[in-house]
Order: structure tokens, then sequence, then C-alpha cells
């Protein structure tokens, strides 16, 4: 160093192999009671949405999640706005639908056994505690819920389904895309009155969408207009803890059949001729 160069002359990194030089930003705890970092990198891997991801979801370490109320409330679950952000880039800040299944003392018992015949339990101590109905098995049923709407929106996704986008899953709380009509939530498929046109258009939807669930073997086994949203012109089934194995299910045909009726009956009291068992036989055909 000669004698008119200074210590701040030289920069901090100089000599330093640039393998192990980084650049890194500061994060102040969250102060606000309806804040939390983000829980993208707690979860198991498994456990975050499927590739390829859409360009929104954000997965930065120094994100935080704020809740911003509640969207809608069940019997099975609630569904809250969160919004996840980095507040480093606040422009890349996304809001997201978060569902929080309740414990199955939540819940009609009987219409939930209906469901579930069929599935397999691993864990024989969860099987028993299922069976007592106890606090533990409570827990474990709301967990199982999560579990499988989440498993059924990634399969549906990977499918090319019109599904929300599942982000990641945490425990009972399973985070989605929020689906929405000019910046406000998208209204169900009930609360529309489409021109006959678009009515069609939505009737054909629901049977192909239909169609591709009996082709691959699975019933939404709840479907009606009041769990599917008419984002435009284009409609988004939500709302699919419940889907069964049209086989193992030993009401799986039930099921189906119901799903028909009901979505039938919807387009019919709004003029579109269609029948329920004509669409029926037309699902059958692709499942078999």
């Amino acid at each position: 160093m000669t004698s008119h160069e200074s210590l701040t002359d030289t920069h901090p990194t100089e000599g330093i192999d640039p393998r192990f030089v980084f650049d890194f930003q500061t994060y102040d705890d969250p102060a606000d009671e309806s804040q939390r970092w983000s829980t993208w990198y707690d979860v198991d891997p498994l456990c975050r949405g499927p590739e390829p991801r859409p360009d929104w979801v954000v997965t930065s370490r120094g994100a935080l999640d704020t809740e911003l109320g509640v969207l809608k409330t069940g019997k099975e679950a609630d569904v809250f706005l969160l919004e996840r952000a980095d507040p480093h880039a606040p422009d890349g800040g996304v809001v997201m639908a978060a569902k929080r299944y309740r414990g199955e003392d939540h819940r009609d018992f009987h219409r939930s056994a209906g469901y579930t015949d069929g599935r397999k339990i691993r864990n024989t101590r969860d099987q028993r505690a299922l069976a007592r109905k106890s606090a533990h098995g409570r827990a474990v049923a709301a967990g199982q819920w999560a579990m499988a709407e989440w498993e059924s929106l990634k399969r549906l996704w990977s499918l090319g389904l019109s599904v929300p986008y599942p982000v990641q899953l945490d425990g009972t709380e399973l985070l989605m895309e929020w689906v929405t009509v000019d910046g406000e939530t998208a209204p169900r498929l009930a609360q529309t009155r489409p021109e006959r046109e678009l009515l069609a258009s939505y009737f054909d939807q629901v049977r192909d969408f239909m169609a591709e669930l009996a082709r691959q073997g699975m019933v939404h086994g709840d479907l009606s207009a009041y769990n599917i949203l008419a984002a435009g012109e284009r409609l988004v089934v939500i709302d699919l803890p419940q889907v069964i194995d049209l086989v193992a299910n030993p009401s799986g045909g039930d099921f189906l059949l119901r799903d028909c009726t009901n979505v039938c009956r919807w387009f019919r009291a709004r003029g579109l001729e269609v029948d329920e068992q004509v669409l029926l036989g037309e699902l059958l055909a692709h499942a078999f």
C-alpha cells in the first residue's frame, strides 16, 4: 500500500475467493400479529406445488405472510385471504386463498364415512383413533381431508384441468390460487345468469371436466353450481377434498349419478335441455 492510499480505498472482498462472496439483505422480524414468516421452506418439498410453477408463486425466504381476512366459512373449513410478499420486492407479492380445515367434530360423520370408503390408512394408531373419534382421531381426520384435497388438486392441475393451483400444504392449512375476476373473488356459478351461448359453453366445460375425471377413475363427489367458480368465460372447479375412486368406493356410481343430477338440474332450470341419465352414460363410457 502506498503512502497516499488508505484502508478505506481497499474493497473488503479484495483477495477473497469469489466463490465465498455473496450479497445479503437484513429483514426485521414481523411486528404485526397478523404477519408471519413465509412457511414455504418449512414444509416438505412434496408439500409444495407441482412444477412448472406459475410465475406468481413467491418462494423468497424473506417473504412475509399477512392475514387479510376471512373469505368464506364452512362446516369443514374456513377460507382466508393471505398475502405473501418479500418486503424488499413488494411488487412481486401475491394474494392466495388459505383453506384451514377443522376437526371431525365439526362435520357430519356419516357423510364423511361415505366419502372415505375405500381409502386406506397406513398408521394403525391413527386408524384406531379415527374409529374412537378421540381428540387425536379428529386431528388425524382434519389432516386427512386437507391431504386429500391437496393430492386431488395436484393431480388435476397436472392433468391440465381447471382447478386452483395448489401452492403448498402445511398440516391442515392448504394454500392455493385465489381465483378472481377484476380483482374480486370470482362468483360461484350458482350466482350467475349467463346468456344462452355462454350457458352452453359452461355446460360443455363441466361435462369435459367430469369426463376427464371419469377417464382417471375419479368422481368429484359433491359437484354442483355452488362449488364451481365463473372466472369470466372460464369455469374453475373448487372444493375437492371428497374426490373418490369410482371403482374402489362402493358408492362410486351413486356419487357420479348425484353429480350428474346436480349439474343437469341447474342448467335445465336456466333453459338448457340436458339430461342426467344421458350425461351419466357418457361418463361411464369414458370410465370403462
